[in-house]
């Protein structure tokens, strides 16, 4: 009897603290070299990007300081909860990584960790820090769009009641 292949994509932890930092310029999936009790703690989903950010290092990708908890039901083979783990990329990907992520004010944060069709993956970003008015001026135009789509579904709601009143 075969294994049934998982589809799909189900999401485990999210960094939405990236997004307001940092103006997102380029995004990249890649996979991570895990261990098992990592991978059913993942499954569990059981993990956190907070502190999380992404290194170069000798021509591999590194993502440091993403949590991911101890395996409860692991033994003595159990991980270290914020162990580097290396990250899965074409050499090409890495080489325009580093060279970006060179320049003044770019960094590389994780945005996500999923499994895609049964495979845990990382979903990683080039980014460029906010200023703190870029920050408000995000707030602000979230709210403006809020209260401008509320005012139009109110106003369709009243169009709505009148036309049945009419009628």
């Amino acid at each position: 009897m075969a294994k049934k292949e998982k589809t799909g994509r189900k999401l485990v932890a999210q960094n939405k603290k990236a997004r307001h930092d940092y103006h997102i310029l380029d995004t990249y999936e890649c996979g991570m070299v895990l261990t098992g009790t990592e991978v059913k703690s993942l499954r569990q989903g059981r993990s956190s990007l907070v502190d999380g950010f992404v290194q170069i290092d000798g021509g591999e990708a590194w993502l440091h300081n993403a949590h991911i908890p101890e395996y409860a039901q692991g033994t003595w083979t159990n991980h270290s909860a914020r162990r580097k783990r290396k990250l899965l990329l074409h050499r090409a990907e890495i080489d325009k990584l580093d060279s970006k992520s060179q320049e003044t004010g770019h960094t590389i944060v994780p945005l996500a960790i999923y499994f895609k069709d049964g495979r845990a993956k990382v979903e990683i970003a080039l980014a460029k820090g906010k200023k703190e008015y870029d920050k408000r001026q995000t707030l602000r135009e979230k709210q403006d769009t809020r209260e401008s789509n509320r005012a139009i579904a109110a106003a369709r709601r009243r169009q709505h009641a009148q036309r049945a009143q009419r009628v």
